[in-house]
This record gives structure tokens, C-alpha cells and sequence, in this order.
């Protein structure tokens, strides 16, 4: 089995976790996602979010569940493929309920932007230009 990650994220609504982030163009594992949790697939077979119920969430720790809306704990970094990648998908995050958190950055050799989804969990997007 080749390595994967699995991002763990508590979120308040499953159900309307699950349609913000189909409106994105993600998918969800079925074998993996039940009422307490969604398999999010974000490249299959390597990276994947398990959104996970507050109650099923807590199952995994012993500490308060972090209030991603109040504070920042992580921030997910993603590569695209180009420019326009990252832009479509944080304007259909913002379509979808989303947020922009902060304006585009453009450092010419690499171009990134951000959004967060609905429970205030950051996803950072970049493409970086090809180095030759």
C-alpha cells in the first residue's frame, strides 16, 4: 500500500460539509463515509479528509474540539496545476458558503490564495511554476 494522508476534521454539519465540498468537484468514498463521518477525496488513492461529526470526534481526543471559526490551528496546504485552478476553486468555495480569508498572492514564480470552508477550517491553494 503506497503512503496516504488522512486529514481528520471535525465539522458541525456533515451533511452540509458533504454538499459544499461536492460543489468544489470533490467526491466521497462510500465504503469509508457514514452518518458519524465523510471520506473526502481530494486525489485519489494519496490524499484524502475524513469529516468527521463532533461526537465521533471526540471519540479520538481527550481535549475541547478547536473552533476552527475562532482560531487557527492548521493550515492545508494544496498544489494545482495552474493559476486558474486555484482561483475556480476558491470562487466556487465562496459560491458555496465559503469565505476568502485574505486577497490572492502573486510571487510571480509561485501564486496561492485560501479559502475557508464552513466550519472556518483554512485550505491553502498554490501552484508553483515549473522549475527548469
Amino acid at each position: 500500500m503506497n503512503k496516504q494522508i488522512f486529514v481528520n476534521l471535525p465539522v458541525s454539519d456533515l451533511d452540509k460539509s458533504k454538499e459544499f465540498f461536492q460543489a468544489l468537484g470533490y467526491t466521497f468514498n462510500a465504503q469509508f463515509t457514514n452518518e458519524s463521518g465523510a471520506c473526502l477525496v481530494i486525489a485519489e488513492g494519496s490524499i484524502h479528509a475524513m469529516l468527521l461529526t463532533h461526537a465521533f470526534f471526540k471519540t479520538f481526543i481527550d481535549k475541547p474540539i478547536a473552533q476552527a471559526k475562532e482560531a487557527t490551528g492548521v493550515l492545508i496546504c494544496l498544489s494545482c496545476e495552474s493559476r486558474e485552478e486555484v482561483d475556480g476553486i476558491v470562487a466556487k468555495a465562496i459560491a458555496a458558503g465559503g469565505r476568502a480569508p485574505r486577497a490572492p498572492q502573486d510571487h510571480g514564480f509561485m501564486y496561492s490564495h485560501a479559502f475557508e470552508d464552513l466550519d472556518g477550517h483554512v485550505w491553502e491553494l498554490v501552484w508553483m511554476a515549473q522549475q527548469e
